[in-house]
């Protein structure tokens, strides 16, 4: 049958893939013939996340984004010179923020602007290089509706998921005679340790008012890695520049 989905042989690294998002992405790549490189902070947790995966060449990078002069570009650059060339690169790994503008400090604002922004940045840099990726190659920037509406309490994180919205139209263009497309992905609120984290912060009564702002309900990581899949592979080889939104409906009101 055909499968326009199909990534066999095609190499992808994948941020933040040991929970979440991150995780659900690297899985479904994996079902779909891709050989994962995949990477956060601790190798532990990356070792169970590759015990998830289907089929057996999948690479385990531990590496931590908001290292002090760490140099992104020239790691992406030696990962392919083990793995030959990567056909796409998912940033699933982000941090998040909810404080009040009069309680942030310039050191909030570095943290969360180092791992959403910078790194993906740094991420497509080393992409870029070549030899490092393969053609009609794919990087995704997994950002959030946080990123297109506004909310209170969570203004740098808006600013840095806004950010990439932006970062992708103008990498999209300036890449495209590479043969290398960029794009976003835009997730409403998904069930991952991060809403968990969330809840615990604004309580169940302020979640449940949240669920009720998304018609179709919170989304599951699988929803989002969906549409990850979908900008990875051939199907969206005339798909550039753009943010997918997946929110269930969320920005629909």
């Amino acid at each position: 049958m055909l499968n326009p989905l199909d990534l066999t042989g095609r190499v992808v690294i994948v941020t933040g893939a040991s929970s979440g998002i991150g995780l659900a992405t690297a899985v479904l790549l994996s079902q779909l013939g891709a050989k994962l490189v995949l990477v956060a902070r601790s190798r532990e947790r990356l070792e169970l996340a590759r015990a998830q995966l289907t089929g057996a060449e999948h690479l385990v990078v531990p590496f931590d984004f908001s290292t002090p002069g760490v140099d992104v570009a020239a790691w992406v650059k030696a990962i392919s010179a083990q793995t030959g060339p990567i056909s796409g690169i998912v940033h699933c790994a982000g941090v998040q923020l909810i404080k009040p503008v009069r309680l942030l400090a310039e050191s909030d604002l570095d943290a969360i602007m180092k791992v959403n922004v910078s790194a993906a940045l740094l991420l497509a840099k080393g992409f870029r290089i070549k030899g490092v990726h393969a053609p009609g190659a794919s990087v995704v920037f997994v950002s959030s509706v946080m990123g297109l509406v506004g909310a209170a309490g969570r203004t740098v994180y808006c600013a840095s998921k806004g950010a990439l919205g932006a970062m992708a139209k103008a990498l999209a263009l300036e890449l495209a005679a590479e043969d290398i497309r960029v794009n976003c992905v835009a997730p409403g609120f998904v069930r991952t340790a991060m809403l968990e984290k969330s809840q615990a912060t604004v309580g169940p009564e302020q979640m449940a008012a949240v669920e009720k702002l998304h018609p179709l309900g919170f989304g599951e990581p699988r929803d989002v890695a969906n549409a990850v899949a979908y900008l990875v592979a051939d199907t969206a080889r005339w798909v550039t520049g753009t943010t997918l939104v997946v929110d269930g409906g969320y920005t629909a009101q």
